[in-house]
């Protein structure tokens, strides 16, 4: 007996939301689907990034597995969502990172709700490595050392780059000195910069005492003897110990996981009340326009969750020090909804 249209498009959905293949031709024949150029936005102009560089696994393989010829593009936050807004087709998407909601809980300009202005796609994957490290000669050895330091007085400058992933460890830092030290807090300073090598910079000239970081971008530095100016160590990875454990045993360079572990919760705590730690996972994810048909979130989501299935993108993933993290679009607005309403306290609590 034949199944109304109707019921092959419930079944057809409801396979996407589980990660199966069952019926996606059907599926995409009934709604608009992805077609012609498609151009894919990223919030960074650096083609040597993270966010380039996850992008550009996720994009391939989305190409090869829909036949549709589409390309990253690295134009920046501002631009790509200026982008994103001109164009409802489906023949612009957009990447990008926690900081897209971060930015806008910060009130830098140019950032707004995303989950008001925008449809939230599906997560692909997380970036383990961010990261704090001091000089390898500095007299902290240990996160609580600089917490304890603050709360004794002393002045701890920390170079970040302001309003968004860079900033949000700086400011539940900021807020468990607030809890264990209260009124001491000040004692903690940001200096805000603008890239990587403007933060490695700072460190080299004793500008700073502290600078954020990621294990893919300093970890050669952790390897250089301690008489030498640029050699730093870690001190703190705001990634959850599960995320940890699930990158390589190799680690990254010549960093195992490990001695990754060490510098992440529960050996490193930064309290954020009561029994609750701070942990952060820099999770990348697609925004489409509000105004995209349905037809094609729901094409990406079946598409990734058999990309996803076959299993090859995991490891090009974890090759490149990144965690899979496949979450399709209505499970991922939920999800980052909840993430963001949980930063948004702690960056609350210092404002």
């Amino acid at each position: 007996m034949m199944l109304p249209k109707k019921t092959l498009m419930s079944l057809s959905v409801a396979g996407v939301m589980a990660g199966l293949s069952l019926g996606s031709g059907y599926a995409m024949a009934q709604n608009a689907e992805l077609r012609g150029n498609v151009r894919v936005v990223i919030g960074s102009t650096s083609t040597g990034g993270d966010t380039y560089q996850n992008a550009s696994i996720v994009v391939d393989r989305l190409t090869e597995h829909l036949g549709v010829n589409m390309k990253v593009d690295a134009v920046g936050a501002s631009s790509a969502f200026r982008t994103l807004d001109r164009d409802s087709r489906g023949n612009t998407l957009m990447i990008f990172h926690d900081q897209s909601y971060l930015g806008y809980l910060y009130g830098v300009q140019g950032y707004d709700d995303i989950f008001e202005k925008y449809t939230i796609g599906p997560t692909i994957a997380i970036n383990p490595g961010n990261a704090y490290l001091v000089p390898m000669d500095s007299p902290y050895q240990t996160l609580d050392d600089i917490i304890e330091a603050a709360g004794n007085g002393e002045t701890i400058r920390v170079s970040i780059q302001p309003g968004g992933v860079s900033e949000i460890g700086y400011s539940a830092l900021k807020n468990a000195i607030a809890i264990e030290h209260p009124g001491q807090e000040e004692n903690l300073v940001a200096i805000n910069t603008g890239s990587q090598s403007d933060k490695n910079q700072q460190l080299f000239d004793g500008q700073a005492d502290v600078i954020n970081g990621s294990v893919q971008a300093n970890e050669q530095y952790t390897r250089l003897p301690e008489s030498d100016q640029k050699a730093m160590r870690f001190i703190w990875l705001t990634a959850r110990q599960d995320t940890i454990e699930q990158a390589p045993e190799e680690g990254l360079g010549q960093t195992t996981r490990e001695q990754l572990l060490e510098y992440v919760e529960p050996n490193v705590n930064v309290t954020m009340g009561g029994d609750e730690s701070f942990t952060f996972d820099k999770e990348f994810f697609f925004l489409y326009n509000k105004d995209m048909d349905q037809g094609i979130v729901d094409q990406i989501d079946e598409a990734l969750a058999e990309i996803y299935e076959e299993g090859e993108i995991q490891q090009a993933q974890l090759d490149a020090f990144f965690i899979p993290d496949f979450k399709p679009s209505a499970e991922a607005s939920e999800y980052l909804q909840e993430k963001m309403s949980r930063y948004e306290e702690i960056i609350t609590n210092i404002n």
